[in-house]
């Protein structure tokens, strides 16, 4: 989620030992650490109680779709990427969809001007 590899780690302990002396240091870290499980509970205990309250219609419901990201790709590029490619084409990667769309579209000569669509305008 953050990519903190073991060298980005190092630079944040050095700042915190400055910052906060090598007395303070570890009881900040544990209450960051108590922060962080706290904050998990609370959200694992609010997912908890919307299932219980949306009833056993909602017991599949994934909360990851309500991140923008997983919705677009789920229910919007996947659904372009079928209908460029056919029903046979391969759901979770829509940029594809577009590229191959756009590779088989025919280039306009210089001068050329772009055909006329009416639905379109």
């Amino acid at each position: 989620m953050f990519d903190l590899s073991i060298w980005k780690l190092l630079v944040l302990a050095l700042i915190g030992l400055v910052i906060f002396g090598p007395n303070e240091l570890p009881r900040m870290i544990g209450q960051v650490g108590k922060g962080l499980r706290d904050l998990r509970r609370i959200a694992d205990n609010a997912k908890n109680d919307l299932r219980e309250g949306l009833g056993p219609e909602f017991r599949n419901f994934d909360f990851d779709d309500l991140n923008p990201k997983t919705f677009v790709r789920k229910h919007l590029m996947d659904d372009l990427e079928a209908a460029v490619n056919g029903p046979s084409a391969t759901p979770g990667n829509g940029t594809q969809a577009v590229a191959t769309r756009t590779a088989t579209t025919p280039l306009l000569a210089p001068g050329e001007t772009p055909p006329y669509d009416v639905e379109a305008t």
